[in-house]
């Protein structure tokens, strides 16, 4: 059997991060890890709904934003109030795409990652 577990975001800035995915997303921390010298911290987190995860990782020494390149790949999160989350993600200035006509649209976290909304199948 193979299921999936995490994916992984690279973050310049950890609380920053960790702040934006839980006022934007409602994740939150479910388990982390640092290195014993300090140089990364690992922290993943959880919707309390899936066994799935988003992994941060954070380096000490980092000092430069990511490149994303064409930022041409993207996490997809499903809600069943789509009003309310897009009104959220209005009001936190977060939003960079909008799909009406396919009833989905993108937010970008702090790093510039992109993070598609879409409708739960009911």
């Amino acid at each position: 059997m193979i299921a999936f577990n995490h994916f992984n975001f690279n973050v310049l800035d950890l609380d920053k991060s960790l702040d934006f995915y839980k006022k934007a997303l409602d994740l939150e921390p479910v388990r982390e890890k640092s290195a014993s010298d300090g140089s990364f911290k690992l922290v993943f987190l959880g919707d309390k709904t899936t066994g799935f995860s988003l992994e941060l990782t954070w380096l000490k020494d980092r000092t430069e934003p990511y490149d994303l390149g064409e930022v041409e790949f993207h996490l997809a999160l499903e809600t069943d109030d789509m009003e309310a989350l897009h009104k959220r993600h209005e009001e936190m200035g977060c939003i960079c795409f909008e799909n009406p006509e396919m009833g989905i649209y993108f937010i970008s976290d702090p790093d510039g990652y992109w993070i598609e909304i879409i409708p739960s199948k009911n």
